[in-house]
């Protein structure tokens, strides 16, 4: 699944939109470096976004196409940054 339709569906970035700006951007990178939106994101993917001053890493832990409001944080694991 591309990258910025997986940050839109995990909730992680609310729309699909400015995934693809932040992407544009520079401030998401996987696997320590800096990726375009139409990256395949991967079970396993670290995935690091930067907004400001906060900086959020996370662990891929499944991708689906589809997934509940309630069930989209068991797509990633946060990880300490």
């Amino acid at each position: 699944m591309r990258l910025d339709k997986w940050l839109k569906v995990s909730r992680l970035i609310k729309r699909r939109t400015v995934a693809n700006e932040a992407c544009d951007n520079g401030r998401i990178a996987a696997n320590g470096r800096p990726v375009k939106a139409s990256y395949e994101v991967r079970e396993g993917d670290t995935l690091e976004l930067r907004f400001g001053e906060r900086i959020t890493r996370v662990e891929v832990l499944a991708v689906n196409e589809c997934v509940g409001k309630n069930n989209a944080p068991a797509l990633y694991r946060e990880l300490d940054v």
